[in-house]
């Protein structure tokens, strides 16, 4: 788990060193990045990095493996938010910075429309 922190935080460092709106917050009792108030990234308590893509994003037709966040017992996942495992870590920065970029689109036009571009083979509604 060690690893997983030092990845996390070493990305979070410098996306706040870079963008003027992203500090560091907390997500279900664990270190999260936000922009602007929001949370869109936080690591999971089992050392996986959990993303904020949108209702609409499709797992399906990514180039990475991802799993819609499920941190209860009986309720459903949480809405929008996908879990990519450390075994796919070289993605992590990647896949933050393009959530970064639909809490953007979100925030900046106050309603959830438009189309994100996320990685290769897709194309997700916002």
């Amino acid at each position: 788990m060690e690893e997983q922190k030092a990845l996390f935080e070493q990305i979070r460092a410098k996306l706040i060193r870079e963008e003027k709106l992203v500090t560091s917050g907390k997500m279900m009792s664990t270190e999260a990045i936000k922009y602007d108030g929001n949370v869109f990234v936080f690591i999971s308590k089992n050392g996986n990095m959990v993303f904020k893509f949108g209702k609409t994003f499709d797992p399906e037709a990514q180039d990475f493996e991802s799993i819609p966040f499920n941190p209860f017992k009986n309720k459903g996942p949480l809405a929008g938010w996908f879990e990519v495992s450390f075994s796919q870590h070289e993605l992590w920065e990647s896949l933050t910075l393009e959530a970064l970029t639909v809490i953007k689109k979100i925030n900046n036009h106050g309603f959830k429309s438009g189309i994100c571009r996320l990685h290769r083979r897709s194309t997700i509604r916002i």
